[in-house]
């Protein structure tokens, strides 16, 4: 893209030169150019950076559930109660620095059967804006927060935010990770309303679909028995996140 447009830039000017190209051109070529940067940077499935998987290539009904930002104390523990009752396995993306006073919270969610990934240390709010080190250094920072816990290298990465970048491209490629991302949205750290996000989750089941909740929401807490009651009454079957893609989970 930067070729393209570098491309354009210096055609425009050549034709500046010959004749005459108004001032506005240019501010619209800057715009589209930022606008599909941006696009690339905080819609996690455009593969703009690096490749993300965000579903499983199948006519299965197969879908997959993701859970963001645990373990806490209060949420973590009602879902994996939800998920016990009705026999359904998932995926925790974790935040290492939530884990030292939650390690009993983790170490219930692996011994249950369900999946741990990384969601770096930090979450920061300026992650993004790390460098590749020091992105690296944080999401090492979480594999062995939660290696002291569950004897376990995590190999799957969730992006915060789902954004990406270069720099978290080169981190990425350095830890070795596999980043994963999500086909479906819940929006529950927004929608406070529990029939709103009942409907809008299940209006999105489709094979090979990866759901993304969070820790954090008492709407998912709440709505998740109806969920999982609805994917299954449907025929779908759901799956460990890593079973339904074919990946290594851990180093």
């Amino acid at each position: 893209m930067n070729i393209l447009f570098t491309s354009l830039v210096l055609l425009s000017l050549i034709a500046q030169i010959v004749g005459s190209i108004p001032v506005y051109f240019y501010i619209i070529l800057a715009g589209v150019y930022s606008s599909l940067l941006f696009y690339g940077c905080y819609y996690v499935g455009s593969n703009f950076f690096i490749s993300v998987i965000c579903s499983a290539q199948t006519n299965k009904k197969v879908i997959a559930l993701s859970f963001d930002d645990g373990p806490t104390t209060k949420n973590t523990l009602q879902i994996l109660r939800i998920l016990k009752e009705t026999n359904a396995e998932a995926a925790f993306f974790c935040i290492g620095s939530r884990i030292a006073q939650n390690k009993a919270i983790l170490k219930q969610a692996y011994d249950e059967g369900h999946l741990i990934g990384n969601h770096t240390f930090s979450h920061h709010f300026w992650f993004d804006m790390f460098s590749a080190d020091k992105m690296l250094a944080d999401m090492q920072m979480m594999d062995v927060a939660m290696n002291s816990v569950i004897g376990k290298t995590p190999k799957l990465f969730r992006p915060p935010y789902g954004v990406t970048n270069p720099n978290l491209k080169k981190a990425i490629i350095q830890g070795n990770y596999i980043p994963v991302g999500w086909s479906m949205r819940s929006m529950d750290t927004v929608i406070k309303d529990e029939r709103k996000l009942l409907n809008k989750v299940i209006s999105k089941i489709k094979p090979g679909a990866i759901f993304l909740f969070h820790d954090t929401s008492d709407a998912t807490v709440a709505v998740l028995p109806a969920i999982i009651k609805h994917i299954k009454a449907n025929g779908y079957e759901i799956l460990r996140l890593d079973k339904m893609l074919n990946l290594q989970a851990y180093a």
